[in-house]
């Protein structure tokens, strides 16, 4: 990758870094041996999928692919109030604060790739 390809897709790897916190962070943060199992599985599995999409954008840029990583991210800030571990700060706060990035992120690409008739440069 060349610095004119990062300079197009440096928020792809971010979303990239973003997902693989996710995946860890029931462990980093110590709630994955919590009675309530979404606590852990729902960033792990969120986790997995914003990896997988952020690898697909990577490859070959979809508008779809944003609009599902917008999508995701608004999951994990609603996760906590649905499945019940909105009691629990550390779950509770990293998944709204990362779903508030992964959004961040998402739509700022979409406002660029949208401006550019749905793709991005390089």
């Amino acid at each position: 990758m060349n610095i004119e390809q990062f300079k197009v897709h440096w928020r792809d790897w971010l979303m990239l870094l973003f997902g693989a916190w996710l995946f860890i962070s029931p462990f980093a943060l110590g709630y994955s041996a919590t009675d309530v199992m979404m606590v852990m599985w729902n960033p792990v599995i969120v986790g997995v999928a914003v990896v997988v999409f952020s690898i697909a954008v990577l490859r070959k840029t979809q508008v779809w692919e944003e609009w599902v990583l917008l999508a995701l991210g608004a999951w994990l800030i609603v996760a906590p109030f649905l499945l019940g571990y909105a009691t629990m700060p550390a779950a509770m706060w990293n998944s709204i604060i990362v779903g508030l990035l992964v959004g961040a992120d998402s739509v700022w690409s979409l406002v660029v790739m949208l401006g550019r008739g749905g793709h991005k440069t390089a």
